[in-house]
């Protein structure tokens, strides 16, 4: 099944690719001299067992995982690599558990509780799924939450709790997305194509479509989680004894700083899993925020990542604007909740790519079953000028992606005229 090209789950999930929620960093034991060298055991083993998930080596990282937690049995951070090292071998039954010691320590630990939901849904538990997300509302971010309660069997209140999210200014891409795999999940097929549709290229959001009617119609109840996070379910009788939690004296751990993963693979706007019509992206973005990050897109196949990366080396940085050949392709910036905000993106985004500022933006008002959006966008171009600005832009540290025009003309705040700077 391929959907990971929209989830976004990804980063409270596992870093998909990336480094793991919570490293750890200078954690010590206060105590004996044995405990020393428990931490230091502990600290060891769990470095074998990042590097290892980063490989996408999840089975070989469960035993590493394993040693640092019977090292430090009270160690949250370690309890948490557990977890993850679990879910990536597919094992979701042992993740529940590990991601229940987790919280058990450490009860603020959004990720965790994040994680516990999902495997409590691979595992057929939708109900306690269900009562994880709604004890955790506070430290679990609100497009992660209705996506995960979607997949919990209530893709109703997902839609509203995501299309309110989607209405604010500040909505993010994967917001919308998850949005839509919400609605799609709820069998609201033509509100989910038109919402999948502001942020990707009309060829892209059918396709997208397409792989969501696979995803909506799973097998077995780990499917759709396992799809998410790129694995395989396998068989697993859980956590070993040995490791379960028990009420040891209390150990001093030292806080360890998360590390925020790096964003899985570019979303659009938020270059998700958006591709321009030249770029042959797979896309996830999926982040369950994360690790990145319920709606992050499926993970691009290694090809189309590498075609990707020699297409973004080899396009140059634009210093200074330039006139482009004229065509029928536009960059679209952003999907906004009105002209307002999308004069306000555009200004900082002038302000950060240089190139942009003797160009003059675009627009387009479209309405959907998720509300009214202002859609921002500079065009229109030939394919390949609109593919290298983008490409520019992005490695500006911009979102974008590239499409056929749809119904764009001058944005409003720009006055009569000015058009001609664009070209």
């Amino acid at each position: 099944m391929k959907t990971r090209a929209i989830i976004s789950l990804a980063g409270s999930v596992l870093l998909f690719g990336g480094a793991l929620a919570g490293g750890v960093q200078g954690i010590a034991f206060a105590g004996s001299h044995k405990q020393g060298g428990d931490a230091r055991k502990a600290a060891a083993e769990a470095g074998k067992a990042r590097a290892l998930l980063a490989r996408g080596k999840g089975a070989d990282a469960v035993k590493h995982a394993e040693r640092a937690a019977l090292a430090a049995p009270e160690s949250a951070e370690f309890r948490m690599l557990l977890g993850q090292s679990y879910l990536k071998a597919g094992r979701f039954t042992s993740a529940r558990d590990a991601f229940g010691d987790t919280l058990a320590l450490d009860a603020g630990n959004g990720k965790a509780a994040l994680n516990l939901a999902l495997a409590q849904i691979a595992t057929g538990d939708w109900e306690a799924a269900r009562k994880t997300l709604a004890a955790h509302t506070d430290t679990i971010p609100v497009s992660d939450r209705g996506l995960a309660i979607a997949l919990a069997g209530d893709p109703a209140a997902a839609v509203d709790l995501l299309a309110s999210a989607a209405r604010a200014d500040a909505a993010s891409t994967k917001t919308r997305q998850n949005l839509a795999l919400s609605l799609a999940l709820a069998g609201r097929w033509t509100e989910a194509r038109a919402v999948v549709g502001l942020d990707l290229a009309a060829a892209d959001a059918d396709k997208r479509i397409v792989e969501w009617g696979a995803f909506a119609r799973p097998k077995a109840a780990s499917d759709q989680v396992a799809s998410l996070l790129g694995v395989t379910a396998v068989a697993d009788k859980g956590r070993p004894a040995a490791l379960a939690l028990t009420s040891a004296a209390p150990v001093a751990v030292a806080s360890a700083a998360p590390v925020e993963p790096a964003p899985a693979a570019a979303a659009p706007v938020e270059l998700a899993a958006t591709a321009a019509p030249s770029l042959n992206t797979g896309v996830p973005a999926v982040q369950f925020a994360a690790r990145q990050e319920i709606v992050q897109p499926l993970a691009a196949k290694p090809e189309a990542a590498r075609e990707r990366k020699a297409l973004a080396k080899a396009a140059p940085a634009e210093d200074a604007p330039r006139a482009l050949a004229a065509g029928k392709f536009y960059v679209q910036l952003g999907a906004f909740d009105n002209a307002s905000v999308a004069r306000d993106a555009w200004k900082r985004a002038a302000r950060q790519f240089p190139s942009f500022s003797g160009r003059t933006p675009q627009g387009a008002a479209v309405k959907t079953g998720a509300g009214s959006f202002y859609r921002l966008s500079l065009g229109g171009y030939a394919r390949g000028d609109a593919v290298k600005l983008c490409l520019s832009y992005r490695a500006a540290g911009g979102r974008c992606f590239v499409r056929t025009g749809a119904g764009d003309q001058l944005a409003g705040w720009v006055k009569p005229g000015a058009e001609l700077a664009s070209r």
